[in-house]
């Protein structure tokens, strides 16, 4: 079973939420896809072992073939390449490797070569949890493709948790797509509304089910209970506000560590997922 955990907007409690329950269970992948900016490894007590490097395919033109036709830029959706009177230009940051420039040139005077987008980090707990993370490369623009390169350790024996950005965009889609739910972090605040309902609509475009936890529930107003109830949502879990759990937030803690009952209730939740999609 693939658990992806997101949210609309940063600092509802998404990693805090995925990190602890994944450690409540047994036998677990942990996949950090905020490649940009990954912190789950933060809250775990295992060292990072191996890594290694993403790569992507991007162009380059042998000018000494090129007759300068302008093909390749009308094939290119991105604008990633630039045909001058006797000069081509690429744009490296704005190409997406589909190959289309190379494979229709009439001349052979593109050709791919490989440009590092980031690393893999991975460790292992024993049997209990396997964590992965990617961290993209600074100055890269694009995100996705290695988060799809870290979603490529996922395999059938175990149950995965997905800790994917925040926000709705491409990376975030590239993240939760093919899980078998969804759990959307939130917070009782007009923020946290605003962005739950855009995430929302993202997870019913692309069909995937998914429930809500909301962060710090006893914080804020109603409106985003009214808004769940309202779209018949279900509200997986409540957490309320702790000094506690903030201030071991701070060290590097998660939940489950500085409150050992929160474990019985992720597996609840976890549980009730289960059900969830055997229902479904």
């Amino acid at each position: 079973m693939i658990i992806s955990i997101a949210s609309g907007k940063g600092g509802t409690g998404k990693t805090t939420v995925a990190v602890s329950l994944a450690l409540s269970l047994e036998n677990v992948l942990l996949l950090d896809c905020d490649v940009e900016e990954p912190n789950a490894h933060l809250f775990l007590t295992q060292k990072m072992g191996k890594k290694r490097p993403v790569f992507v395919p991007v162009p380059r033109v042998d000018e000494k073939l090129c007759n300068y036709c302008g093909k390749c830029s009308e094939i290119c959706a991105y604008n990633a390449i630039a045909v001058l009177k006797d000069k081509v230009l690429i744009f490296p940051e704005l190409c997406h490797s589909c190959g289309g420039c190379s494979l229709l040139c009439p001349e052979n005077a593109i050709f791919e070569t490989k440009k590092e987008i980031g690393t893999i980090e991975s460790s292992r707990n024993g049997n209990s949890i396997a964590f992965v993370q990617g961290r993209l490369r600074v100055g890269e623009a694009r995100s996705a493709p290695l988060v799809s390169e870290v979603k490529k350790e996922i395999g059938i024996e175990r149950d995965t948790i997905i800790d994917a950005p925040p926000g709705t965009a491409c990376s975030v889609i590239e993240s939760i797509k093919k899980s078998d739910f969804c759990i959307l972090v939130t917070e009782p605040t007009p923020f946290g509304l605003h962005d739950l309902t855009l995430a929302v609509e993202m997870l019913k475009k692309i069909k995937i089910p998914f429930g809500v936890v909301i962060n710090r529930s006893d914080l804020g107003d109603s409106r985003v209970e009214n808004y769940c109830c309202k779209e018949k949502i279900p509200i997986l879990m409540q957490i309320p506000f702790s000094r506690d759990i903030a201030v071991a937030y701070s060290k590097g803690k998660p939940i489950i560590e500085e409150k050992p009952e929160y474990r019985d209730k992720f597996k609840k939740l976890f549980h009730s997922i289960e059900k969830q999609i055997q229902e479904n």
